[in-house]
């Protein structure tokens, strides 16, 4: 007997306001609706329901100096503006570009700065973040200072005349953190700083950094708005013009786009982001909880906890606590252990997918990272991270306790 899964996404408390420009959507729409249909309409040639995928490097003209809003394909794609309108409604943000990967998004955000300019990162950053800044962007004379931005104090002190940004990640790779959007935010502002939040690990529908006050959001369209591990990709979504348009002029002049294919890879994968975000907070609450009673886990990361610091900010910013968490089992062997025992859950990087992910961060996500660096911001040899899918939980539990019972 198969059992019944309900994944009800339609509630108060996901009812946002859209872009006025949201195709046949009412200003009051809820999360799910947007997710479905902003951004899109019906293809005006054949009525097709879903927009096609324009594999096109060029657009014909119909004559000179005029062309139809399509002139080359690194500049325009319908797929990609499709795509674009989507995510920039399911923010709430004025606009979102779309990029090759996640890192390029990022880019694409630092390419705003100038030599001499102060980045102020959170600490327990996503490795490939730190590698872009720490090994590449220094080389272009950019700071950068790494602070625990849970701690409001600790933001403060860090700021400088020449800080530009601030650069938070909440909740953190792996072990968590969240930080305050709204108070950072305010924080920020009033120094004149801009604020980015990489927003990868909550999804939209999980967490909206722009109402809370951030100017610029970006994700990993590989993780959760792709959510089939068939697509790699980037966006950011800004919320004010100046940052819009400086994002289309790089998406345009440095040409690291997401190709049309990409594009309607995610275009599928967010029309289902609502009702797969609540079977992932289900049940990484539901593993969190299982991993946290067990005699072998030390300690587990997960916001969803009441032992968690920061649960009652979670709870406040989030809507639901996500499918991302981490665990100590204490040693490196105690960790290959159970990774090399696990049989449903895919020992892989990335996150974000239907189905379970389950990696080693001081090996993998977290690689490029300093040793030192890892241990300073609590990334340990005995720690594994767990992107928690949507299969069965009872299966998902059996997977665990026999994985464990080899630890």
């Amino acid at each position: 007997m198969i059992s019944k899964v309900r994944c009800d996404a339609r509630s108060p408390s996901t009812r946002i306001r859209t872009r006025e420009n949201a195709v046949k959507l009412t200003p009051t729409a809820h999360f799910s609706t947007i997710c479905i249909h902003a951004g899109q309409e019906p293809d005006p040639t054949t009525g097709a329901i879903i927009t096609p995928i324009f594999q096109t490097s060029t657009y014909v003209q119909p004559e000179f100096g005029r062309h139809k809003g399509y002139e080359y394909a690194r500049t325009q794609n319908p797929t990609r503006s499709a795509l674009e309108a989507n995510i920039a409604a399911l923010e709430g943000g004025r606009a979102a570009l779309a990029f090759a990967s996640g890192m390029a998004a990022i880019g694409a955000i630092a390419s705003s700065l100038s030599a001499g300019d102060h980045v102020i990162v959170t600490e327990n950053t996503y490795g490939g973040t730190f590698r872009l800044f720490d090994k590449v962007l220094r080389r272009y004379r950019l700071d950068f200072s790494y602070v625990d931005t849970s701690d409001v104090d600790a933001i403060e002190q860090a700021f400088r005349p020449e800080t530009k940004l601030l650069f938070i990640e909440t909740p953190t790779n792996p072990v968590m953190t969240i930080t305050d959007l709204k108070e950072v935010s305010a924080l920020a502002h009033g120094h004149g700083v801009r604020v980015a939040v990489d927003n990868t690990f909550a999804s939209p529908y999980v967490q909206q950094p722009i109402p809370l006050g951030a100017d610029l959001v970006i994700h990993s369209t590989t993780k959760y708005l792709n959510g089939h591990s068939d697509s790699v990709g980037g966006v950011v979504v800004a919320a004010r013009e100046d940052d819009a348009e400086w994002l289309k002029f790089v998406q345009n002049a440095a040409g690291a786009i997401l190709g049309p294919f990409d594009a309607w890879l995610v275009l599928r994968g967010t029309k289902t982001l609502a009702v797969r975000m609540e079977c992932h907070n289900r049940n990484g609450q539901a593993i969190a909880e299982y991993l946290d009673g067990h005699p072998k886990v030390r300690q587990v990361f997960y916001p969803g906890l009441a032992s968690h610091p920061q649960h009652a900010l979670a709870a406040r910013q989030m809507r639901g606590f996500g499918g991302m968490l981490a665990f100590e089992l204490g040693s490196l062997e105690a960790a290959r252990r159970l990774l090399n025992s696990v049989r449903l859950m895919s020992l892989a990087e990335s996150l974000g997918g239907v189905e379970t992910l389950i990696s080693h961060p001081a090996t993998m996500t977290h690689a490029s990272v300093p040793p030192e660096r890892r241990a300073a911001i609590g990334i340990t040899d005995g720690m594994v991270r767990i992107s928690v899918g949507i299969e069965d939980i009872d299966d998902l539990k059996a997977d665990l306790d026999q994985a464990l019972e080899k630890v």
